[in-house]
């Protein structure tokens, strides 16, 4: 038996880091293009862009690992079927159960190893990224910056920018809408940021535009002003009104998230989004190991040893779970169903799918 089961292991693993890895690279993809944006286009040290990615991949792993083992499980089962060496195995006396023991013992070690991820791993690393983010914005103001977009976060001011590369601006508009008056208007050709270091003041200077400013006669009327250089005060304290940065909810530990609900209690605060957190990292780390039972019989079901076939239907099967994952953490937040019924309603029912078609499979 050992030999049997370092051999359906071995199976196992091969395509479950085949898995992890290709669906990692495909989640990290879109990240690494805007990660590169903020090098190329915002003039973002290397360094904080590089520990940005490195931050980001525990977050990224909380959803592959699940689904990883899954596409693992399924493959292969699917060419223990296809082959013949499932029968082989039946006709030698070991039953589903006792080929299936090993991987199951598995997906429960996984479970363990994924609640650690989600509870400790990740939310660590999320908070640490954050951080990165406000030293990048006061180091690379350009960093909070999009262009084609009407940026709200500078007091006092809404900006349009249509180009941005590094500090320099192109094409800007900066609307300073005033309680009773007409929004003030100035619009420049272009324009550049430099940071005051150790402050949350950015110096912005325009070059070629217009500017209104208020009549000195009629201080509720404007008049145009053309300049060639225009010099502004952005304050950056909207943004980063928090000196310290504080930790939202999912980037508390089980045990913060449980202080705070006492928190939470002595204040009369609803505490249901801290209880909704607590079962989300909980259930999250289940789905390994429903998963990877759910996937068995499936795996045997689908006889088949394509790869293709394996990732297409552990897609197909993931979408379904995550659906009813993420209707179940909204309907829990408007209170429609309590917070356990909703956030683990996708691995009840996966679980008594997967135990009955387990069974099923096992009898024949």
């Amino acid at each position: 038996m050992r030999i049997l089961r370092d051999y359906i292991l071995n199976e196992f693993f091969h395509s479950f880091l085949l898995s992890i890895v290709i669906f990692t690279f495909v989640l990290l993809v879109g990240n690494i293009i805007q990660l590169a944006d903020l090098v190329i286009n915002k003039g973002v040290d290397i360094f904080s862009v590089l520990k940005l990615f490195f931050y980001l991949v525990p977050w990224l792993l909380s959803f592959t690992l699940p689904v990883a083992a899954l596409t693992a499980v399924i493959l292969t089962f699917g060419r223990f079927s296809s082959d013949g060496e499932l029968t082989a195995m039946k006709a030698s006396g070991v039953s589903l159960y006792r080929i299936s023991f090993p991987i199951l013992m598995l997906g429960i070690i996984f479970s363990f190893l994924a609640f650690f991820l989600n509870d400790q791993v990740s939310p660590n690393a999320s908070f640490a990224s954050r951080k990165v983010v406000k030293e990048i914005g006061i180091k690379r103001p350009t960093a909070y910056l999009e262009e084609g977009t009407f940026i709200r976060g500078f007091e006092n001011y809404v900006i349009f920018i249509h180009e941005i590369k590094g500090n320099k601006l192109k094409n800007i508009r900066i609307y300073q809408p005033q309680a009773g008056k007409s929004t003030r208007t100035i619009v420049a050709e272009a324009g550049e940021l430099i940071s005051v270091p150790r402050t949350n003041i950015i110096d912005l200077t325009l070059y070629n535009g217009t500017s209104e400013e208020p009549s000195p006669t009629e201080p509720e009327s404007f008049y145009k002003l053309n300049f060639k250089t225009y010099h502004m005060t952005l304050d950056l304290s909207k943004i980063l009104k928090h000196e310290k940065v504080q930790k939202k909810t999912r980037e508390m530990s089980v045990g913060e998230l449980s202080a705070e609900i006492d928190k939470f209690i002595e204040q009369g605060i609803d505490y249901t989004p801290l209880v909704v957190e607590i079962f989300k990292k909980m259930n999250m780390s289940i789905a390994s190991f429903v998963l990877i039972l759910v996937g068995i019989p499936l795996g045997i079901k689908a006889h088949r040893s394509e790869r293709s076939i394996g990732f297409g239907v552990s897609l197909i099967l993931f979408a379904v779970y995550w659906g009813f994952f993420l209707g179940g953490i909204a309907m829990s937040l408007k209170g429609t169903v309590p917070p356990f019924i909703g956030v683990t309603f996708p691995n009840i029912v996966f679980l008594i799918f997967g135990i009955i078609m387990f069974v099923q499979t096992a009898r024949r």
